[in-house]
């Protein structure tokens, strides 16, 4: 542990609040921003096909974020218990916790890759992708490849995490950085090849692009090539954090007895893991709900709704980036025992986040088609534009509302009440989602505009339970227990039984 530790913990308990906030915050936006860039590229490029594929990635996203979310839960363990251990200064406790996370999330993704590649098609299927059609085809394909690099994407998960809990933000910021940019150099080569790729007539290198096609004749591997960056980009990403946590680069060390399996500690992961995982699950089934059901209005429907989905997670990631700074300042704060300011946080972050969203929503529904319209082109493209500037006006109006209960939730992450923000989140956001989406668009005929009003009834849904449990005050609890908070007869912090 560096000698600075100690001033790296204080920071978010003493003091005022909102530039601690803002400073975690600030790098998390342009990670989450960077993070999405991954999906936002591979829709952008293989956009340049035609509508078909862009279904087929609108079909395999869901799933993938289902394969992920096992795992998010058991990372979000780390972030947790590295905070409440910052806060209550068990500084020789943050290189086991990290690599009990580390290894255990390792062999969890080894499990979730192998059954993502066998059962693909499968899942695919089952949300409505027709088998034998090239959408099927291409999504299977794009699943696949995706599935066998959870490896690296679990492990560099792992790394944001603990160091996120720590309120290291911006080290992970700059290895996504290269990640991102490897990932943007390699997209448009592996979907599209020489020939028909529109870069070089961008950048003016029309020779270059007939000299190369004509050396190698290589077309790209279409919706596959958009696979195969984001897994070389992602992995590359695994292993230089892998790097900076065994060498203590960055502040956390990693030996490799860290790894060794003990069982009180990843029992502790697995107890606060799993509520998220399950959270995140169901958040990803609903998903895959809401993608089975618009396909049951049309392939243009499932196209608008992948591409609407993936420009609301860009717009909200000041929505997130600030949840997961609450969740690290609250987890910190109780663990050094300061309530009442972990309290405070939560309101801080929701006054910058509801004024930021009212004009957020306002520009999106002004411009919902124009927004629609930068991710599709080819034959089909007008409907699909149709149905996603409806989305867009629809879902948009609800966004402040949203930012009040994600700053709940990751307050209710950040005391390891992670039963709590599942039962809400099951409930009361997807379960109302799903079950609004199957009467609106099955029994009552409203099409895609059905699920798009399901989608907006389960934010505000969420925000009012959300919000009774919040100031209930219950969630308020210290994972690392009683002995972690409660002082000793010497007058000092016992340390932790874990």
């Amino acid at each position: 542990m560096t000698p600075d530790s100690g001033e790296q913990s204080s920071r978010f308990t003493d003091g005022a609040i909102l530039w601690p906030l803002l400073a975690l915050a600030g790098p998390l936006t342009a990670t989450q921003l960077l993070q999405v860039a991954y999906n936002l590229t591979d829709t952008f490029w293989v956009g340049r096909l035609g509508a078909d594929p862009v279904t087929a990635l609108s079909f395999a996203w869901p799933i993938v974020f289902l394969l992920v979310s096992l795992g998010a839960g058991m990372t979000n363990a780390g972030t947790i218990l590295v905070a409440q251990h910052s806060g209550a200064g068990n500084d020789d406790r943050l290189g086991h916790v990290t690599g009990q996370t580390m290894a255990f999330n390792a062999l969890l993704s080894v499990l979730v890759a192998a059954f993502g590649f066998v059962f693909a098609p499968y899942l695919l299927q089952a949300i409505g992708a027709t088998p034998g059609t090239a959408v099927h085809d291409q999504a299977t394909t794009y699943l696949r490849i995706v599935v066998l690099g959870m490896p690296f994407t679990f492990g560099f998960h792992v790394f944001m995490a603990v160091l996120r809990g720590w309120g290291d933000t911006k080290t992970p910021m700059y290895l996504m950085v290269g990640s991102v940019g490897l990932n943007l150099v390699l997209d448009p080569f592996f979907v599209l090849g020489f020939a028909d790729n529109p870069l070089f007539g961008w950048l003016g290198l029309q020779g270059l692009q007939a000299t190369l096609h004509g050396a190698t004749g290589f077309d790209g591997y279409g919706v596959a090539g958009a696979a195969f960056a984001t897994v070389l980009s992602r992995g590359l990403a695994a292993l230089v954090g892998a790097w900076l946590l065994f060498g203590g680069h960055v502040g956390l060390r990693l030996a490799i007895e860290d790894l060794l399996p003990s069982r009180a500690t990843i029992e502790q992961i697995v107890r606060i893991g799993t509520p998220g995982a399950i959270d995140q699950s169901t958040q990803s089934i609903a998903a895959i709900v809401m993608t089975a059901l618009v396909a049951t209005v049309g392939q243009d429907a499932v196209a608008a709704y992948g591409i609407g989905t993936r420009f609301v997670s860009l717009v909200w990631l000041p929505m997130a980036a600030m949840g997961m700074s609450v969740e690290t300042v609250v987890g910190q704060n109780l663990g050094g025992g300061h309530r009442d300011r972990a309290r405070r946080t939560v309101y801080v972050a929701i006054a910058i986040l509801a004024a930021t969203f009212v004009v957020a929503s306002a520009l999106t529904v002004t411009f919902a088609a124009q927004i629609v319209d930068v991710f599709i082109t080819g034959e089909g493209s007008a409907a699909v534009v149709d149905h996603g500037a409806t989305f867009l006006r629809i879902v948009a109006p609800t966004w402040a509302i949203m930012a009040v209960y994600h700053m709940m939730n990751g307050a209710f992450y950040g005391a390891g009440s992670t039963r709590l923000a599942m039962s809400i989140g099951v409930s009361s956001l997807w379960g109302v989602r799903a079950l609004a989406a199957i009467v609106l668009v099955l029994l009552l005929g409203f099409g895609a505009t059905g699920a798009w009003i399901a989608i907006a009834l389960s934010n505000v849904t969420a925000a009012l339970v959300g919000a009774y449990w919040f100031f209930d005050g219950r969630w308020m609890q210290d994972v690392l227990g009683e002995a972690a908070t409660e002082q000793d007869g010497s007058g000092e912090r016992s340390e932790p039984t874990d």
